[in-house]
């Protein structure tokens, strides 16, 4: 199986947390709103949707910020 070259690191590792975040945060939360319901799986794959839409660009956004203030609070390794 072929690789994606490094340099997409930075773009793959947001896709993919913000697609597992997403998930079990939109499960947890539509669970709490709606119960298990009938017809609960589409609307928790609509709610995971929709709240992944944002999370991705957000992580892109927030995520040099996010670096920064964790070299505050960590020490780099020797």
């Amino acid at each position: 199986m072929r690789k994606l070259p490094a340099r997409y690191a930075g773009l793959v590792m947001p896709f993919l947390l913000s697609i597992l975040m997403t998930f079990i945060v939109s499960l947890i939360s539509t669970l709490r709103s709606v119960g298990l319901v009938d017809h609960f799986l589409p609307i928790w794959m609509g709610s995971w949707a929709l709240s992944w839409m944002v999370a991705f660009p957000t992580l892109l956004l927030v995520l040099p910020l996010v670096r920064r203030m964790t070299s505050l609070l960590v020490e780099a390794p020797r």
